[in-house]
């Protein structure tokens, strides 16, 4: 690409500075990770973390590595380099107890397929003894998930469904999707968005999740992550990334005007023909981006995905 990145691994909340903090604040933390398949890298340098209540989004183009970032996240990948932590604890080590808090959908079901529902549930409440039996009774009611049928002869939204049921089973305090609502139709994803947000007010879980479905994004996603070149190049609150950033065009000369007036920060520039550029610009708090507005019209999350992966 012929475009720069300028503060590539900013994010737009504060982070703490102590090490001690971070490893008690952080429900996960990713530091300097580089990971490769072969001669291509997929992660470079990448800095993330993972505050405990927040519901992250995860956007990037395909073949970005969204899969292998959450598998690295989990610890199911291990990375050449770097550092990766869950609850203050390395990834590729993970007592049980902590391996209790952690609930994952994987983008391929892993399910036993000669098992029943019934016995898939049974086998795994015996791993989590804080297996809340009221919630799955009530999402296998709801969803109407048939208990003694084999695993492999559902349909793969029943297979996915049961995937999500096995997952919040033992209220995870980390809740890790890769596209989980990929297999079901429209009322499917209304109901498990709706279970998320449940999940999330009740217990204060950290979610992360990838999705190609940008209008579910847009139900509960409270902040978005774009991974872009092997790195999150930017996350922040949705609706801080819809009223802060702007795209616009000119010569270099009108950026610097453009800037001064508005002390706009420059994220990226592209050039274009004839001397001039496209640039991707975020703005400071109101009253600015009032003015702003009239210049440079705000993006939905359709653009932004378009301009940050």
């Amino acid at each position: 690409m012929n475009s720069v990145l300028i503060g590539a691994s900013t994010t737009m909340a504060s982070m703490p500075t102590s090490a001690e903090h971070l490893a008690l604040a952080h429900s996960a933390q990713l530091r300097g990770v580089n990971l490769s398949y072969g001669e291509k890298p997929v992660l470079r340098q990448l800095d993330w973390q993972l505050l405990p209540g927040q519901v992250i989004g995860l956007l990037g183009r395909n073949g970005a590595g969204k899969t292998t970032l959450l598998e690295t996240l989990l610890g199911l990948r291990e990375p050449s380099s770097g550092e990766v932590q869950l609850f203050g604890q390395p990834a590729q080590r993970l007592d049980d107890a902590v391996r209790a808090r952690i609930g994952y959908v994987p983008q391929q079901s892993t399910l036993f397929e000669a098992f029943t529902a019934r016995q898939l549930l049974a086998y795994f409440k015996s791993f989590y003894p804080r297996w809340n039996e009221a919630k799955v009774e009530g999402l296998l009611s709801r969803w109407e998930l048939p208990l003694d049928q084999q695993i492999g002869r559902l349909s793969g939204g029943q297979q996915q469904r049961l995937s999500i049921v096995r997952a919040l089973a033992h209220d995870p305090d980390l809740l890790v999707l890769d596209e989980p609502v990929a297999s079901l139709d429209p009322v499917g994803r209304r109901d498990f968005l709706r279970e998320l947000v449940e999940q999330v007010l009740e217990r204060g879980t950290t979610v992360v999740f990838s999705t190609h479905i940008l209008s579910d994004l847009e139900r509960v996603a409270f902040n978005v992550a774009f991974l872009r070149e092997g790195r999150i190049a930017l996350q922040a609150p949705l609706d801080e990334l819809q009223e802060q950033l702007r795209v616009g065009t000119g010569t270099p000369a009108e950026l610097a005007a453009l800037q001064q007036r508005l002390q706009a920060e420059l994220l990226r520039r592209t050039p274009l023909d004839a001397g001039r550029e496209r640039w991707l610009l975020r703005l400071p708090q109101a009253p600015l981006a009032g003015e702003a507005a009239r210049e440079l019209p705000a993006m939905n999350l359709e653009d932004l995905f378009m301009e940050l992966s």
